[in-house]
């Protein structure tokens, strides 16, 4: 971040807490904002005197938060990502830590400082400034905490807060974090904690930043937020050739997937942007609900397009499917059944995975059976069939090793979203394709 003006150059460095364990950390001079990269105290466990100033954490380990070079996170692109607590001798360890840090501040020639939140953390946090709550991320007044998303923050600290002494500006920084059981995290391996450094500086220069990070989020978000709008297009161009063939249900089930996958792609940004949705309510609604009757309406669509004569016992079938998928991928959500047996869980992970493979051969069936029976339109569908697989199927084509996500200019760009894209073109054409194939039949009505 390049400096702005300033009332007055201030300079910062960083201390260890209560003990002198940790060299000093120098800091250049003349910077508006500087990221608090460490060494920061860090302790597993929680306990509410850990806030206070003088609490004694000379026997807690020390943590650097200072992000290889280029180094972002695996989604959106948020730079300066570091691994957390997983990746740093705490693998699997779920609840809460606590992360201090002593701040000395020559003289800033203003009435207060700023501090740039943590961008990235697991899965909620709460900021003390020398015993003083100022704010955070979560709900701590609930047991366990509700869960939000992570978003840019930007807190006051104002000359009250801190300790003055000859000229110098001294405070203890101590974020208490919580990462849940079941938590939604990208990666297992270096999941816990804070993954990008808090930031402190003037007004001008820690709300540059601040700023920023909201850019790179919003940025991120886009192609979910634009998604969700042309699907819902496709879905009432499906709709208006309604009127050309009504006992064609092609239509209306295609309209149906498109709306289901609209609102879950919808969903990441209202999640991660919104932050009224928690963690519990995302993962019901979307990784249970919305995606088990995706897959059904999806099969439903394909029966329509590719083999509308074919048994009953598809729909059935898939139905089944459906049910199986809902009552597996609940059970597999430790958030919401934290003291389930391992052996169910196990049945469940196995059940699930038999489910979607079940979906995936029960398309391929009815895709093979369009290109025997010469359906309409057939290579168009089979485009726009094999782009949707590409999308629902991002896990299992993650395991045999092809790449999830490219990073064009900077920011996340996920194979499905690429998929998504492409099945847009084709689903146009080929909905088109089937409105021309009603044009002779208009000529004649008309004549």
């Amino acid at each position: 971040m390049r400096s702005g003006w300033l009332l007055a150059v201030f300079a910062v460095f960083v201390l260890s807490a209560a003990s002198a364990s940790a060299a000093p950390l120098s800091l250049s001079l003349g910077q508006s904002v500087i990221a608090l990269n460490g060494p920061w105290k860090f302790h597993t466990g929680d306990d509410a005197r850990w806030a206070d100033p003088v609490a004694n954490d000379s026997s807690w380990e020390a943590v650097d938060l200072t992000p290889a070079p280029g180094a972002h996170d695996s989604d959106v692109g948020l730079k300066n990502y570091v691994p957390g607590w997983s990746a740093k001798g705490h693998r699997g360890y779920l609840g809460y830590a606590w992360y201090r840090m002593t701040v000395h501040v020559a003289e800033p020639g203003g009435d207060a400082l700023r501090l740039v939140g943590p961008a990235d953390v697991d899965n909620a946090y709460q900021l003390f400034f020398n015993g003083h709550l100022i704010g955070g991320i979560g709900d701590f007044a609930r047991k366990p905490p509700a869960v939000y998303s992570i978003q840019p923050r930007l807190f006051k600290l104002p000359r009250a807060l801190w300790t003055v002494k000859d000229g110098q500006w001294n405070g203890v920084v101590a974020i208490r974090v919580v990462m849940e059981r079941g938590s939604l995290v990208r990666s297992q391996s270096d999941s816990g904690g804070i993954h990008i450094a808090p930031l402190l500086g003037s007004e001008k220069g820690a709300g540059d930043h601040y700023r920023m990070q909201w850019l790179q989020m919003i940025v991120g978000y886009l192609v979910d937020a634009v998604e969700p709008i042309v699907f819902l297009l496709l879905a009432v161009m499906a709709l208006s050739l309604m009127p050309f063939d009504p006992e064609d249900r092609f239509y209306p089930w295609l309209a149906a997937a498109l709306v289901l996958l609209a609102a879950a792609r919808a969903n990441q940004p209202i999640y991660f942007l919104a932050q009224f949705e928690t963690m519990h309510a995302f993962g019901f609604w979307r990784i249970v609900v919305i995606d088990a009757l995706t897959f059904l309406a999806w099969t439903m669509a394909w029966r329509a397009a590719f083999d509308p004569q074919s048994s009953r016992r598809v729909v059935w079938v898939s139905g089944i499917f459906a049910g199986l998928y809902a009552v597996a991928r609940l059970l597999t959500l430790s958030m919401f059944f934290p003291d389930m047996p391992h052996a169910v869980v196990s049945v469940c992970v196995t059940t699930l995975q038999i489910v979607r493979y079940g979906f995936l051969l029960l398309w391929l069936y009815l895709a093979v059976r369009g290109v025997m029976d010469r359906a309409p339109g057939i290579w168009l569908g089979l485009a726009a069939f094999f782009c949707i697989v590409i999308g629902l199927y991002a896990p299992e084509l993650s395991i045999i090793g092809v790449p999830g996500i490219w990073f064009p200019f900077g920011v996340g760009v996920s194979r499905t979203e690429y998929a998504y894209a492409a099945f847009d073109v084709v689903m146009f054409f080929y909905l088109l394709q089937r409105l021309w194939a009603y044009a002779p039949t208009a000529r004649r009505v008309m004549t």
